[in-house]
């Protein structure tokens, strides 16, 4: 099975589907194949993904109903039919990116999955719906030959989340320098260890389930510090102090109270080899005007070509170097995932 990874933070405007969308295409052309799975009901990485192509997916005959709602849909009614892989959309610009499209009523499972992650096993209607996630995402990979998946999920403790965090073989933390980052660590810290003891009991609870949870270990690689201004290549003043202040709650609480349920990666290899100094994998600037190109090219930032800039002289100059800047911030964080995972 293809290995998930997760950026997962409760909070809002974190860039979490843009950096989920980046790290994926960065994967493929290391030469992994890469399934994108939608989690969150606004559907922004299917939009980002499908471009122009977007609204006639959902009406087509053909693939509105090959999309992460509809697909698994057979057990949330109770029907006798097993969950199959879909026909997942291939990028039109990149063949090892694929995606599980989302769904904007994703949200009505809600209410089913909250009532099955509590009912310890006692109602037995419930038990096939906490896997039945998984068994699309497992198929899906065994159709399309899948290195790794990625999962966005929707800013929010929600039982949907945790089902889809108990998946997660590992799982990064994107965080931006503003007056609610350390608050919402601090709520995290408490939850992720909470969802990890659910789903070591509930692998043993559902194992009799048509679809069974899968055996992952959950574990914290890093933290991605993005969403802020530079001045003369630095972050700008008004948001270090807020940086010094994440990777410090990360190093020390964040970590120890994640140690003690197993869910952190040893980066010892990764520091003693220069790759890393610390927990913080990357701190991403605001990408400024090449996040409007890149949406317009259906291309991550660092994959603009000058044509698609369309600029040239100094403005030109100043983009490329940024690109430049983001590709290299990428590729050192693939290169971790793909030395830890």
């Amino acid at each position: 099975m293809a290995k998930i990874v997760e950026l997962f933070n409760h909070k809002g405007g974190v860039s979490k589907t843009t950096t989920t969308f980046h790290l994926a295409w960065k994967l493929s052309q290391q030469g992994k194949k890469v399934l994108l799975v939608d989690g969150d009901s606004q559907c922004n990485l299917t939009g980002m993904f499908l471009g122009e192509t977007f609204d006639e997916y959902y009406v087509n005959e053909a693939t509105k109903n090959m999309n992460l709602k509809d697909a698994v849909k057979v057990a949330f009614t109770g029907r006798p039919q097993p969950i199959e892989a879909i026909e997942c959309p291939i990028h039109i610009k990149n063949p090892n990116l694929y995606i599980i499209p989302g769904h904007m009523d994703l949200s009505e499972y809600e209410s089913s999955l909250s009532l099955a992650l509590n009912s310890n096993n006692a109602i037995v209607t419930l038990q096939n719906l906490p896997g039945s996630f998984y068994e699309l995402i497992k198929k899906c990979c065994e159709k399309y030959g899948i290195d790794y998946v990625f999962i966005d999920m929707n800013p929010g403790l929600s039982a949907i989340n945790q089902t889809f965090f108990s998946y997660a073989d590992a799982f990064i933390v994107p965080a931006n320098p503003d007056p609610f980052s350390t608050m919402a660590l601090k709520t995290l810290k408490q939850t992720l260890p909470k969802w990890k003891r659910w789903a070591l009991q509930a692998k043993e609870m559902f194992k009799d389930s048509a679809y069974p949870l899968p055996e992952c270990e959950m574990k914290f690689i890093g933290e991605i510090i993005q969403r802020f201004n530079l001045r003369n290549h630095k972050a700008a003043k008004p948001y270090t102090g807020k940086i010094t202040e994440i990777k410090t709650y990360i190093e020390t609480e964040f970590v120890r109270e994640l140690e003690k349920y197993d869910m952190v990666y040893d980066i010892s290899s990764l520091i003693q080899a220069g790759v890393l100094t610390d927990r913080c994998l990357g701190e991403i600037p605001e990408f400024g005007a090449l996040i409007q190109k890149a949406n317009e090219a259906m291309l991550p930032v660092f994959d603009l070509s000058k044509e698609d800039m369309g600029t040239v002289g100094n403005v030109y100059d100043s983009m490329e170097e940024k690109r430049e800047l983001f590709n290299d911030m990428y590729k050192k964080i693939v290169k971790v995932i793909m030395e830890l995972v």
